[in-house]
């Protein structure tokens, strides 16, 4: 089967240029104040191109990472009965290995300029939810019980997402998140996967 192209830009370059005229409104406006229709009439697409990338303003902060979590929760659950805490670790690094500055590390960095504070912090507590509840049925999948395996899917969740905020907080070109998560990973490792 042979690909054909479509007449326009390409599809990764929409995405960027509708991501970082975003980003730019968001700077300039603030958050609130950016409707989809300024970000399309910035980056010279059509409101049904956003809609082809993002299901949502919100979207564009976050679909990177989306994505990466959609898949670190495929590989949690593919681990069944023998999840053990250095797999699932190894599972929730690639979350943020070679994670390159994006719209999500530039809002972390910028949230109070771009008007985002209350709005990151409501949509970090989803992707916390999702990746939490991911990480507990690993654990339960491995013979924890139900409340062992709640807490150990909230603090490794917590430690994944607070990684890549003080990453780009600090200056997403200053170190790499890997290395805050390593860190996070230290404080809770008094909590050990199995009893």
């Amino acid at each position: 089967m042979s690909s054909t192209s479509r007449a326009g830009r390409p599809k990764a370059s929409s995405r960027e240029t509708l991501a970082e005229a975003a980003c730019e409104l968001f700077l300039e406006q603030g958050y609130d104040a950016t409707s989809v229709a300024d970000i399309t009439r910035r980056a010279g697409v059509s409101r049904s191109s956003f809609f082809n990338y993002f299901s949502s303003k919100s979207d564009v902060l976050w679909s990177g990472l989306d994505e990466r979590i959609d898949r670190s929760l495929e590989s949690l659950s593919a681990l069944g009965s023998t999840a053990t805490g250095a797999e699932v670790q190894r599972i929730l690094r690639l979350i943020v290995e070679e994670f390159a500055p994006d719209p999500l590390a530039l809002a972390l960095r910028n949230a109070t300029a771009m008007g985002l504070h209350d709005e990151l912090v409501r949509d970090t507590g989803l992707r916390h939810a999702r990746l939490s509840s991911g990480i507990a049925r690993a654990a339960v999948d491995a013979g924890s019980d139900v409340v062992r395996a709640d807490i150990l899917g909230a603090a490794y969740a917590a430690a994944v997402l607070a990684s890549l905020r003080v990453w780009a907080e600090t200056g997403a070109g200053r170190g790499t998140p890997e290395a805050v998560l390593v860190d996070a990973f230290e404080t809770i490792r008094e909590l050990p996967w199995k009893r």
